[in-house]
């Protein structure tokens, strides 16, 4: 027996199963996942709509698609921490700390500190709510005046400077390659 939320399903959902395939044959990287991954986006979808039915199913169903894979993916870049096997016994305390940990930590922190300081400003300060106040994107717009897009912009920017300045070891040229700046500089602060 057919329920109201199965005849949704199959007449809102099961419909776009061609197009849904075809997508996840063009996006997802592992072939011999696609119909555990359609399977799985059923259960989520279906789930989902019997709390509540979404306003256009079809662009639900694609963008829960995006999501599921995007979940996948990043699942699949954690490091598992499992023990790998046995390891002899150690008889340093955790909570020690040597004096080459206590000081490449510091080294480190000196680091971080020198990335956000080459900042631009308007990086920096955006950076700094977002990240140490931990305010939300629309409260860091509302607050410095601008958009929540130049904001995700400035986030972004800061990430890659930060990350080139932290790993590659070179010095970041900060306001050249600042997208948010230009946008900024040519429209007024947004």
């Amino acid at each position: 027996m057919q329920t109201d939320l199965d005849r949704w399903f199959i007449q809102e959902i099961l419909v776009h199963e061609q197009a849904l395939m075809a997508f996840l044959r063009r996006h997802w990287p592992h072939p011999d996942d696609l119909h555990d991954l359609r399977q799985e986006l059923y259960a989520r979808l279906y789930e989902a709509a019997s709390r509540a039915r979404p306003v256009q199913p079809k662009a639900f169903l694609f963008a829960s698609a995006r999501h599921l894979m995007a979940d996948r993916l990043r699942r699949a870049k954690v490091v598992s921490i499992e023990p790998m096997g046995d390891f002899p016994p150690s008889h340093v305390l955790i909570d020690e700390v040597s004096p080459e940990r206590w000081c490449g930590g510091r080294q480190s922190l000196r680091r971080l500190a020198q990335a956000l300081d080459r900042l631009p400003d308007r990086c920096r300060e955006v950076v700094w709510l977002r990240r140490v106040e931990e305010l939300s994107q629309k409260d860091v717009a509302l607050r410095l005046g601008i958009s929540e897009k130049t904001v995700e912009k400035h986030i972004a920017n800061a990430m890659r400077l930060l990350a080139d300045a932290l790993f590659s070891g070179e010095e970041p040229l900060a306001h050249a390659s600042d997208p948010a700046r230009s946008t900024e500089s040519r429209h007024g602060r947004q």
